[in-house]
């Protein structure tokens, strides 16, 4: 709620960033916006109830959860959707389940821990069961470029 025009920097890719500090830990973090978080902070640059100086108008923890329950009520999401809910499929089914670094998570997170944002990834068995799925066609292609026969290995001791 408090991000201002004054924390959007050009970064070292010359597309805008965040660049603020951490509520909690009041340590600084830069965070690259993608394009939909963009088109929503231009959706909001004429909104009647926003302060001049800030993003976004200011609303409370609890207005923030209702509009949450309202998206997920239009959508026919039966679960009980809270900001804290929003934060965790954002780190699992929209950063980890795209391959997005678990280190790279945490970061974003603010977790000093990368153990905090590993109970995050404790649920992806897809995003395991499809990085496995990469390794083996490697491993394939890897094994018929080379004079060992795949049924050596089957038939192998290891």
């Amino acid at each position: 709620m408090d991000l201002s025009e004054d924390n959007l920097v050009l970064g070292i890719d010359r597309k805008y960033w965040i660049s603020t500090r951490r509520m909690k830990t009041k340590n600084s973090f830069k965070l690259p916006l993608v394009g939909p978080a963009l088109s929503i902070i231009k959706r909001y640059q004429y909104h009647p109830k926003r302060e001049s100086e800030k993003l976004f108008p200011r609303i409370s923890n609890q207005k923030l959860n209702s509009y949450l329950k309202e998206i997920a009520d239009a959508c026919d999401i039966k679960k009980n959707v809270t900001f804290h809910v929003a934060r965790y499929t954002f780190a699992t089914t929209i950063t980890l389940s795209n391959g997005v670094p678990i280190e790279t998570v945490s970061k974003i997170l603010g977790h000093t821990k990368l153990a905090t944002t590993q109970v995050y990834a404790r649920v992806l068995d897809k995003k395991i069961s499809e990085d496995m799925s990469g390794l083996e066609s490697i491993l394939e292609t890897k094994f018929s470029d080379s004079s060992c026969d795949k049924e050596d290995l089957r038939n192998s001791n290891f």
